[in-house]
């Protein structure tokens, strides 16, 4: 399968991340055709997660932009917290936000949104713990699977993963390749 071929999919990572949250996109992405890159606060630190597993942060927030590439998928657990404590990583939701690059969030990554300042207005859902934080920011929260609204995707929790990632995997297809993002790949 190859729908995703020439796409570039940034995947954030911080210490204590869901791991199903991060591996099944990660290698959904892979399977898809994309090309995948963990972006952390820094480059080549090794994040665990909420269960010891290691992800090792491939480029550091700083050094990536929206125009770098065509999705960014924020997972959950607690990492959302810490991961909205590093202005360069929320800049860069923000960022792909208003670039109108597929933004996917899942579980407690609605932190992220609402920290980004893009869930105002905007048609979510979320882990149930944090429902009040998206309401509050302005959110309308929908109890579903998965919620998708226009470049915006997210869903409430592991077991939603293969609606999830199906829907990225959709967005993506639908929208036009972005040159820049092809030749920061190739790179």
């Amino acid at each position: 399968m190859d729908e995703l071929r020439g796409r570039t999919v940034a995947i954030l990572v911080e210490k204590l991340y869901e791991d199903l949250e991060l591996w099944y996109p990660l290698y959904r992405m892979r399977e898809a055709g994309a090309r995948t890159v963990l972006v952390g606060p820094t480059s080549g630190e090794t994040y665990a997660s909420k269960h010891g597993y290691p992800a090792r942060a491939e480029r550091s927030s700083a050094d990536i932009g929206a125009a770098d590439v065509d999705a960014v998928v924020i997972p959950g657990g607690y990492a959302p917290d810490h991961m909205r404590r590093d202005p360069q990583l929320v800049r860069l939701v923000r960022e792909a936000d208003a670039a109108g690059k597929i933004v996917a969030a899942i579980c407690h990554a609605g932190w992220m949104l609402v920290s980004a300042g893009i869930a105002r207005d905007r048609r979510l859902t979320c882990f149930h713990s944090i429902r009040d934080d998206l309401v509050a920011a302005g959110a309308r929260f929908e109890d579903r699977e998965v919620v998708r609204d226009g470049n915006l995707i997210t869903s409430r929790r592991p077991d939603d993963l293969p609606a999830f990632c199906r829907t990225i995997i959709e967005a993506l297809s639908e929208a036009p390749a972005d040159a820049a993002v092809e030749l920061a790949a190739a790179r």
